[in-house]
């Protein structure tokens, strides 16, 4: 687990309920049942309308990312291309044939049986850069997702408070109406900037930054499966990878 990730949720929200209660509020003034159907219903139903279905399913499914990083062990990665341009240079490229299906990635896989079945560099190149950008825009999606609920939700915040106005005004003959709906006015207006600012905005932008690791763990199979076609040596292309990582501790860091 991402510890930081869980530190950042709650020590966002934690500080902003201290600072109410030191300012002599509590919890309850903010648990407000129709500002959240207004806010929170109505910016889903935006959600809903704005993106497929399969794009918020995704989006739901990369949530798990964010606490729980997908490991991209770059180290292992070299290690392990290394030995399949070894076997090549012993046993040729045909030999990569049944090691294919070893392969500890899908676009490794991939990679090796398209060069063990003597497809053209350039095609080979083609086909991998297509999956790798097919999960650039997945990933952009996910993301997009996100986004966009923190875009909407300080709108619908606006639109939930001018209705606790409105009750408000409808009212004003009955004082005790009054306190109900600019307490759903305010609290509206919170919910909204609370859900963009402290959680969905954070949540588009961390599944960037933890793909980023994953998009170069897969250019680092690209080249090094374009280098074994190349019949570079072994030695070559493990220093080749290295130097896509910074240090040699980066291994185990799922964002390198």
């Amino acid at each position: 687990m991402d510890i930081f990730a869980v530190v950042g949720m709650f020590l966002g929200i934690g500080l902003i309920l201290l600072g109410q209660a030191m300012e002599g509020g509590n919890i309850g003034q903010l648990l407000q049942i129709t500002a959240a159907f207004i806010v929170l219903g109505g910016t889903s139903g935006a959600i809903v309308l704005s993106f497929p279905a399969p794009i918020i399913k995704l989006a739901i499914s990369m949530l798990k990312d964010v606490y729980f990083p997908p490991k991209c062990d770059y180290q292992a990665l070299i290690t392990e291309i290394g030995g399949f341009a070894t076997k090549a240079r012993k046993e040729g490229i045909i030999a990569l044939e049944k090691e294919a299906g070893n392969a500890s990635d899908p676009l490794l896989t991939l990679g090796l049986g398209a060069v063990a079945d003597g497809t053209d560099p350039t095609l080979v190149r083609a086909m991998m850069e297509n999956q790798i950008e097919q999960l650039e825009a997945r990933v952009a999606n996910a993301a997009k997702v996100f986004e966009s609920f923190g875009g909407y939700s300080p709108t619908l915040g606006i639109i939930g408070a001018v209705m606790g106005l409105i009750q408000v005004m409808q009212n004003l003959s009955d004082p005790s109406k009054l306190g109900a709906g600019i307490a759903v006015a305010f609290v509206a207006t919170i919910y909204g900037l609370f859900a963009a600012n402290l959680v969905m905005i954070p949540l588009g932008t961390r599944i960037k930054f933890i793909y980023q690791g994953v998009f170069l763990y897969k250019n680092m199979i690209l080249e090094g499966v374009l280098s074994i076609q190349a019949g570079e040596s072994p030695v070559l292309i493990e220093r080749k990878l290295r130097s896509f990582i910074l240090d040699d501790n980066s291994g185990n860091k799922a964002n390198g």
